[in-house]
C-alpha cells in the first residue's frame, strides 16, 4: 500500500526517511504537517521492515491525537492497531503497570482516580487525620502532592524547609499509604510508579529497551522532567528516538512543561539531524511574517522561520478602542460583517489571554444575537465561582431562597455537614418554612455553625443597604469568604479575577436594558425591580440562554491556551495591552516574557486568512479601571504588515526592550475600590486629564494615571513604563500632550 511519499515536501520527506538507527529532532512549526510526518514515519519504518508494529512506541499528549494517529496508520498499512504501543503518557504507563502489577506493588484490578476522585480522597484523609482544612486546604494539598510526584519525588525524598512544609510531607506520606491500602492510583502516580518500576528492575528495563527499537514522541516541547526521564529509561543502546516538537509553541510551563527538554535531548543523545519543518500549509504570508518577527525576539530558541507558498494575503487589521466596551462592540460588528460576506461563525474565533475578559465580549454578542460557544470552558455566568457569588447575592436579597442557601451555606467550608443539613431540612418541612427561617430550630454545634452563617448574611444585608449596585456586589464578594478560599487554590487567580469581573458587570449594568423581553421587544416597568433583583435576573438570563447548541453554527471563544492545535479562517486576538498580554505576572517570572511571546505566537498562527488585533485605552478588569498602553508585541511586528482601522497614536507604543510598561491601575475610580472606602481621584489638572498620553523630555512617553490640584499647584502622576510611575508638577515638568 502506498505511503504517498511523493506528496511530502523535501523536509518532510527527509524526516520520514531518516536512517532507522539515528536519533532525530524535528522542529515542526505551526501548520507544517507535523502529524502527517509522524504517522508516515511510523508507516515507513514498518513497511520497510525496520521495525514490527509491536517494536515501536509512540507517545502523544491527548487521546484525540492518539486516535487520529492510529486511524491514519490503519489507512496506510494493513496492521492491527491493538498490538501497537501508541497512546498518551498516562495511557501507556497504565498499560505497563497492568502488565507488571506485582512488580509495581499494585493489585491487578487497581483503580485510577480522576482529579475529582483524588480530591475526595484528600478530603477524607484530612478529616481522618484531624487536619485543619483552613490551614491546609484540600486543593492545596492535592496540588502539593501532584507537584512532588511530577518532579519524581516521594514523601521521603522531599526536603522540608519549615514546619508547614514538614506537615505537608507527612500528609503526602499518609496519602500514599492510604492509596496503597485501597489499591488506587492518581494520574501523576501512573507515571511515577511506572518510572520507579523501570528504574529499580534492571531485567524489565532491558526487556523494553530490547523491544522498543523506535520511540517517537509528539509535542516534545510539552514534556515535563519526569516524562523525559521515563523516556530515557525506556531507550536502550539500540533504540532510536524521533522527537517532534516546536519550542516556539511551549506554553504550558504552569503545568510543569519544560521546554529545555528539547535542548537537553539534543545534547544527551548527540543528535546529528535537526530537521526544520518550516513550510506552513495553514496561514497566509503576512500572518506568518508577523509570527516570525515576533518570536525572533526570544533569545532561548532553537530557531526556524515559517513560510508559505499561498501568497501574502491580507494585511493584519488593528483596532484601538477608547474602552473595552467599544472594543467589544467593534468586534461584534466585524464578526457580523464577515458573516454577511459568507464566512461561517464556526470559522471565526475570539482569543483572549484571561478568562475574565470573556464577560464583556459575551454580553456584546448576547445583546447582538450572535450565537457563540465558549471552547474548553464555561461561559462567564456559568462558572462555579460566579454561581457561588450570585447565590450569596440572592440570599442577601431573599433569605427564603432555599437553592441559594443549599449552594453556599457551607461554601467556603464552615463546619455545616451533611447531617446538619438533613436535620435543617427536616425542621423546615415540619414547620413549613424556609431553611433560613428554620436555623433557630437546631441546637448544639450544628445550630451554632448555622447561626454564625445567618449572622454573616444579616450583616451583609445590613451593610449593603443604600449602596450602589456595584458597591453592594463588591462588598458581598469581599465579605463572604470566596476570595480567601480561592487564594489557596493552585489556579485560584483566575477565579478571583472572575469575581472581580462580576463587580465590573454590575458597574456596567443598565437596569433599563434588563426590562426588555428579548423575544418580543416589549419593555416592562423598570420600577418594579430594584437594581440587585434586576441584575440577578439579567445574570440568570445570560447564563441560561444563547450558548449555541451542538452542531449549530457558532462563533468560537477561548483563551489562547485553549486554542493550541486549532485553526480558523478569521482570528481576533483581543486585549493586547501591557499588563494583560503580556500578562503583568510574567514580567517578574523567570522566562515569563518569553513564554508570553510564545503564547502570542500560538495565537497568531491560529489564523488562516484574516487576523485582527485589538486593544483598549481603558479597561475594567479585575475590579479596577486600567489606563493601558498597547502591548509591546505591536513594536515587534513590522509596521508594513499592519493596517490600523483607527487613527494610530504612534507614540503610545511600548518600547522594544526592557522591563516594559505595566497597565497602571486607578483603584480610586473602581466600584470595588469605592466599596472599600476609596475616594475619587482628581479628573483634570493643569489642562491635563487622567488617561491622557504625554511626552516628557527625560522620561519619554507615558500615560497620566492620576491628577490633583489646580493652576500652579497642579500635579499629575504619570506611568512612564520602564522609568516608573512619577508625580510631576505641571508648571515645571515640560510635559507635552501626545
Amino acid at each position: 500500500m502506498s505511503l504517498h511519499l511523493e506528496h511530502l515536501n523535501p523536509e518532510q520527506l527527509a524526516a520520514v526517511t531518516l536512517p532507522d538507527r539515528q536519533h532525530a529532532l524535528i522542529l515542526a512549526g505551526a501548520g507544517s504537517g507535523k502529524t502527517r510526518v509522524l504517522t508516515t514515519r511510523i508507516a515507513w519504518l514498518i513497511k520497510n521492515g525496520y521495525v514490527s508494529p509491536a517494536g515501536l512506541l509512540a507517545v502523544t499528549f491527548t487521546n484525540k491525537a492518539a486516535r487520529e494517529m492510529l486511524t491514519r496508520l490503519t489507512a496506510m498499512l494493513p496492521v492491527n492497531p491493538r498490538g501497537m504501543w501508541i497512546g498518551t503518557f498516562h495511557g501507556l504507563c497504565n498499560r505497563m503497570l497492568r502488565l507488571h502489577h506485582r512488580d509495581a506493588g499494585l493489585p491487578q484490578a487497581f483503580q485510577i482516580l480522576d482529579t475529582a476522585d483524588q480530591l475526595a480522597v484528600v478530603k477524607r484523609l484530612l478529616k481522618a487525620l484531624d487536619v485543619d482544612d483552613d490551614k491546609f486546604p484540600p486543593r492545596e494539598v492535592q496540588w502539593f502532592i501532584n507537584g512532588r510526584k511530577e518532579e519524581g519525588e516521594r514523601a521521603g525524598t522531599v526536603q522540608a524547609t519549615d514546619d508547614f512544609m514538614r506537615r505537608q510531607i507527612e500528609i503526602y506520606a499518609a496519602y500514599d499509604a492510604q492509596c496503597q491500602r485501597e489499591g488506587v492510583v492518581d494520574f501523576p502516580e501512573l507515571l511515577l510508579r511506572s518510572y520507579e518500576l523501570l528504574a529499580r528492575n534492571e531485567l524489565l528495563r532491558a526487556h523494553y529497551a530490547q523491544r522498543f527499537r523506535h520511540i517517537l514522541v509528539d509535542e516534545f516541547q510539552d514534556t515535563n522532567r519526569l516524562q523525559y526521564r521515563w523516556l530515557k529509561l525506556l531507550a536502550g543502546p539500540e533504540t532510536s528516538i524521533f522527537a517532534v516538537g516546536d519550542d516556539d509553541q511551549s506554553i504550558y510551563a504552569f503545568r510543569g512543561a519544560n521546554v529545555g527538554n528539547m535542548a537537553d535531548f539534543e545534547r544527551d543523545y548527540k543528535v546529528e539531524r535537526v530537521i526544520r519543518l518550516e513550510q506552513n500549509y495553514r496561514s497566509h504570508g503576512n500572518i506568518l511574517d508577523a509570527a516570525n518577527a515576533l518570536i525572533a525576539n526570544n533569545e532561548n530558541r532553537l530557531g526556524k522561520n515559517l513560510w508559505t507558498a499561498a501568497g501574502s494575503g491580507e494585511p493584519i487589521r488593528v483596532f484601538e478602542g477608547e474602552s473595552d466596551g467599544e472594543e467589544a462592540r467593534w468586534l461584534v460588528e466585524e464578526v457580523q460583517g464577515l458573516a454577511r460576506d459568507g464566512m461561517r461563525f464556526q470559522d471565526m474565533a475570539i482569543l483572549y489571554r484571561s478568562n475574565a475578559q470573556s464577560r464583556i465580549l459575551e454580553h456584546a454578542l448576547f445583546s447582538a444575537g450572535v450565537s457563540y460557544r465558549v471552547y474548553g470552558g464555561l461561559r462567564f455566568f456559568e462558572r462555579a465561582e460566579i454561581k457561588h457569588a450570585l447565590a450569596y447575592l440572592r440570599l442577601v436579597e431573599n433569605p427564603e431562597d432555599d437553592n441559594a442557601f443549599l449552594r453556599i451555606s457551607n461554601f467556603p467550608p464552615r463546619g455545616i455537614g451533611a447531617r446538619s443539613m438533613e436535620a435543617l431540612q427536616d425542621a423546615a418541612r415540619a414547620g413549613n418554612t424556609s431553611l433560613y427561617a428554620s436555623i433557630g430550630a437546631l441546637a448544639g454545634k450544628a445550630g451554632a455553625s448555622l447561626a454564625t452563617f445567618r449572622t454573616l448574611v444579616e450583616s451583609m444585608k445590613s451593610e449593603t443597604r443604600g449602596l450602589q449596585l456595584a458597591e453592594a456586589v463588591a462588598h458581598v464578594i469581599a465579605k463572604c469568604g470566596l476570595v480567601e478560599h480561592y487564594q489557596n487554590e493552585r489556579e485560584g487567580a483566575d477565579r478571583i479575577a472572575n469575581l472581580a469581573e462580576l463587580v465590573n458587570a454590575a458597574a456596567a449594568f443598565n437596569i433599563d436594558e434588563s426590562t426588555v423581553d428579548m423575544a418580543t421587544g416589549e419593555t416592562t416597568d423598570p420600577t418594579v425591580m430594584d437594581p440587585l433583583t434586576a441584575f440577578l435576573a439579567h445574570a440568570a438570563l445570560e447564563a441560561g440562554e444563547h450558548q449555541a447548541g451542538e452542531g449549530q453554527d457558532a462563533l468560537q471563544m477561548m483563551t489562547v491556551h485553549s486554542a493550541k492545535g486549532l485553526e480558523f479562517s478569521a482570528v481576533f486576538i483581543t486585549g493586547l495591552e501591557e499588563g494583560l498580554f503580556p500578562h503583568e505576572q510574567s514580567l517578574s517570572a523567570r522566562d515569563g516574557l518569553e513564554e508570553e511571546r510564545r503564547l502570542a505566537y500560538v495565537a497568531i498562527t491560529r489564523a488562516r486568512e484574516r487576523l485582527y488585533l485589538s486593544f483598549a485605552q481603558t479597561r475594567m478588569l479585575h475590579g479596577q479601571t486600567r489606563y493601558n498602553l498597547p502591548s509591546r508585541f505591536f513594536d515587534e511586528v513590522p509596521e508594513g504588515l499592519l493596517k490600523w482601522l483607527t487613527p494610530r497614536l504612534s507614540d503610545r507604543r511600548a518600547p522594544k526592550q526592557g522591563g516594559g510598561f505595566g497597565s497602571w491601575t486607578n483603584t480610586r475610580s473602581s466600584p470595588a475600590a469605592k466599596a472599600q472606602g476609596f475616594g475619587q481621584g482628581g479628573g483634570e489638572s493643569g489642562g491635563f486629564r487622567v488617561g491622557q498620553n504625554v511626552l516628557h523630555p527625560k522620561f519619554g512617553t507615558g500615560v497620566i494615571v492620576d491628577a490633583e490640584g489646580r493652576g500652579s499647584d497642579a500635579r499629575v502622576q504619570v506611568n512612564f513604563g520602564r522609568q516608573g510611575v512619577k508625580w510631576l508638577a505641571v508648571a515645571v515638568a515640560k510635559l507635552q500632550a501626545a
